[in-house]
């Protein structure tokens, strides 16, 4: 027999009453009435960094704040469970050694454009606007060596494509 605590079954009416109106603007409310503490998982706090995108072609560069998920369990989360995505905001995902990677957005509220890296920063491929909830398996297409999320529509609107070179200490000096 488990026994329950009060404040566990509390915790866990709020997250249900939290996805279950994710999609009606009330996580805002959520956000704002400071419930969202009970929804650690959602928000856990990964290591904090920067990177800059630079066109393969030249032009000006793209800076972004990023959350880098380094262990097994933060890249299983990735940004599940989040309801929102700042503009020049991203979560990179690094695997070290180039190989071939799939992503999904289970459980994923928001839209967003996945960026595959090869280990030498160059980028690969882009799936653009990725379907929130969706279960489809998302193929890096080759081998790869990270991937970088970000919010739907930033690849278009920034003009970021293949061949364009990520800059962050993870990768290797791409050749030009």
């Amino acid at each position: 027999m488990t026994i329950v605590s009060a404040s566990f079954t509390k915790r866990a009416a709020v997250c249900v009453a939290l996805f279950a109106f994710a999609g009606s603007g009330l996580p805002k409310f959520f956000q704002e009435a400071g419930l969202l503490q009970f929804v650690a998982p959602a928000y856990a706090k990964m290591r904090r960094d920067k990177l800059t995108i630079e066109p393969a072609t030249g032009g000006q560069s793209h800076a972004f704040d990023i959350e880098v998920a380094s262990s097994e369990q933060e890249k299983r989360l990735g940004l599940m469970y989040r309801t929102a995505i700042g503009a020049s905001e991203g979560m990179l995902f690094p695997y070290g050694a180039e190989r071939e990677i799939s992503m999904w957005m289970h459980n994923t509220y928001i839209s967003l454009d996945m960026v595959f890296i090869r280990a030498n920063g160059t980028i690969a491929r882009i799936e653009e606007r990725a379907e929130p909830l969706s279960d489809r398996v998302i193929a890096s297409g080759s081998a790869v060596a990270a991937v970088l999320e970000l919010q739907a529509g930033t690849a278009a609107r920034l003009g970021i494509k293949p061949g364009d070179r990520v800059s962050h200490s993870l990768f290797k000096s791409a050749t030009r």
